[in-house]
């Protein structure tokens, strides 16, 4: 299972490029409504769900109806957009200063969520992936990022998304990778991984990559600062 400490409105952001399977899919929509109803504003609702272009045919993987389509739709046969209630496109010309993933971005904060899941969005281009990886590093980034092969998650001691909680039922000794964002200072504490994050100190640039949870099973608090965690996409118990 996942648990990752946090409340509030919760946003869907499909995007293109790599992303889960649709069963992968399908669990983050379980998880997402787990967390929408473990806050009594929003018990009993649905995540909100915003395609980035192409992250339409990405939703539609699982027949999920994105509340909103929204990009420049090159990357969208017409045929597919025509099928799609006009009220829900969002349509921007192709020479535009923001991402079809940063525009999607945009409009889940205008729609009050408070925590943004991006789903998509691996592979390809790299200057694409590091565009969205930039998105973590600003203010109100992104809460988690699943692509076609990780799980990305993102704490940050000031505000509730500061504990996250893994375990896995495959096999143990999955790599778990950290990386500081923002501007610091940095410092955390962990439970379950074989090389403990508690008093290593952080500068802009540095990492721990490869870590590993011999159990399948750890926790990440942060305390101060920042911080991505990636892992392997992997099934949960």
């Amino acid at each position: 299972m996942v648990r990752v400490q946090c409340s509030g409105c919760l946003g869907l952001l499909f995007t293109g490029g790599e992303g889960p399977p649709p069963p992968q899919i399908q669990r983050i929509m379980e998880e997402a409504r787990i967390t929408r109803t473990s806050s009594p504003v929003t018990a009993g609702t649905e995540p909100v769900i915003a395609a980035a272009d192409s992250g339409l045919l990405l939703a539609e993987t699982v027949k999920l109806q994105p509340d909103w389509i929204i990009g420049d739709m090159d990357s969208l046969e017409p045929a597919r957009l025509a099928a799609c209630p006009p009220e829900k496109i969002l349509r921007y010309p192709h020479d535009k200063d923001y991402t079809d993933t940063e525009l999607a971005l945009t409009l889940l904060r205008e729609k009050n969520c408070e925590k943004i899941w991006i789903i998509g969005g691996g592979g390809g281009r790299i200057d694409q992936l590091f565009a969205i990886r930039s998105l973590f590093e600003r203010d109100y980034p992104p809460e988690r990022w699943v692509t076609g092969s990780e799980d990305i998650y993102c704490l940050q001691a000031e505000g509730v998304t500061s504990v996250l909680d893994i375990s896995s039922d495959q096999v143990p000794f999955f790599p778990v990778s950290v990386f500081p964002l923002g501007v610091g200072p940095w410092e955390e504490e962990s439970s379950g991984l074989k090389w403990s994050l508690a008093g290593l100190s952080w500068n802009r640039g540095f990492f721990g990559i490869s870590n590993v949870a011999p159990d399948g099973v750890f926790s990440v608090r942060v305390k101060q600062g920042r911080f991505m965690v990636i892992i392997p996409l992997i099934q949960r118990l």
